[in-house]
């Protein structure tokens, strides 16, 4: 018996079609809304739905990569070049547009505007003040944000003072402050209060210029690669009724992923980022590919091309993880590493790849759509895969 409380006979009504598993859930629970279902509603019901499943599936030989590759690129020419706001949030800048989606398919290693999006659970995400510790933990502090940096070239020394209100609510203690400049620096510090002084060994203008721009870069608290959080109370959908309503969400210039989830108040779950190698490294391929059909179906829905079909993004996400690791589009990944001679000179550097075809006496099979359409072959695809023959009547012989 299915988890849906409808009866055995249409149970098996349903059950009998060639309907995936996730697709009769929904078949059942359609049914369980609507009172007084027969069973012979319930099979028109499963059929219909069969009748459309059937009709939308791929027919055979389709040359699904092609039109894949045509639905994205067509509607990627009508993108802009911009850096747009992110989804409202308008302290932070990210790439959208052609740029965006270039990165993407390219799988660069860090994009050009890095960016998390942390959702929060239990207190922290409806308490202001617990949701800033979050935010504390998250954004870089560095010195300047806690007091004022002076040299006194007389005695040769830095002098900090340190704002009480700011250590207050960053959680920061002066000693604290003290300690990290000691391990850092390798300085002998002297803190008095929110007086923090040290210089270097040995009496040099120079040297204490040097320690000045050292301090500046110490991270006291925080993740050293995000530059600012933004806060913002938003309204969140959830599958838990009691975690549905308004919640604080925030938003990073700047990701380091797997620090942010180990953080306490994080919710691991919900949180994101948009490097997909960042999304790899700590979640696995499946996440990475995930990630990839998200983040390319928000570009092109950013720029009012949602209608692009998500079958075509998710064909594109597997082949760029089919391996396991994530591979680019590009020369350098997929299309460098095809097994047809032709094919990877068809993308770039021809001559490169022809010559070294040569060198090594590669052999082209031509089964593939490029290599075909360059020498002239019918291709192997759709009308082209059919090879019918017609032998003569008078012999007897029937058609092949």
């Amino acid at each position: 018996m299915t988890e849906y409380d409808v009866s055995d006979d249409v149970e098996a009504v349903v059950e009998d079609t060639e309907l995936p598993r996730r697709i009769k859930d929904r078949v059942y629970e359609t049914i369980e809304t609507r009172d007084g279902v027969t069973v012979e509603q319930a099979d028109e019901i499963a059929q219909a739905v069969e009748s459309r499943y059937v009709d939308t599936r791929v027919d055979p030989l389709d040359p699904v990569g092609t039109v894949s590759a045509q639905s994205i690129g067509e509607p990627g020419t009508q993108m802009t070049m911009n850096t747009f706001h992110y989804a409202g949030v308008a302290e932070i800048d990210v790439t959208q547009g052609l740029p965006r989606l270039i990165e993407l398919v390219d799988a660069r290693k860090t994009p050009d505007t890095p960016m998390m999006t942390v959702y929060l659970e239990d207190e922290y995400a409806t308490d202001r003040e617990k949701a800033h510790e979050v935010v504390w933990n998250i954004e870089a502090t560095r010195i300047l944000a806690l007091g004022d940096v002076s040299t006194n070239v007389a005695d040769m020394n830095v002098q900090i003072d340190l704002n009480e209100g700011t250590l207050e609510e960053r959680m920061i203690e002066p000693e604290e402050v003290a300690e990290i400049i000691e391990d850092e620096l390798g300085v002998t510090t002297i803190q008095q209060g929110t007086n923090v002084q040290f210089g270097p060994e040995q009496p040099s203008y120079r040297e204490l210029l040097q320690l000045v721009e050292e301090l500046r870069e110490i991270v006291f608290k925080g993740i050293e690669e995000v530059s600012r959080v933004v806060v913002r109370k938003e309204n969140v959908d959830s599958t838990d009724e009691d975690a549905s309503g308004e919640e604080f969400v925030l938003y990073t210039e700047g990701s380091e992923f797997g620090d942010a989830l180990a953080i306490e108040g994080v919710d691991a779950s919900r949180t994101t980022c948009n490097n997909i190698h960042e999304i790899y490294r700590n979640l696995g391929v499946e996440a990475a590919r995930e990630a990839i059909i998200n983040e390319t179906m928000d570009t092109l829905r950013e720029q009012g091309l949602d209608d692009v079909n998500v079958r075509h993004l998710m064909l594109v996400a597997d082949i760029m993880t089919t391996r396991g690791t994530i591979e680019s589009i590009g020369r350098h990944g997929i299309a460098g590493s095809k097994d047809s001679v032709l094919a990877r000179a068809s993308y770039e550097v021809t001559v490169n790849h022809l010559l070294d075809a040569a060198i090594h006496g590669e052999i082209d099979d031509l089964n593939g759509v490029i290599e075909n359409v360059i020498v002239g072959k019918p291709v192997k695809l759709g009308t082209g895969d059919v090879d019918l023959r017609m032998g003569s009547l008078m012999s007897g012989s029937a058609s092949d």
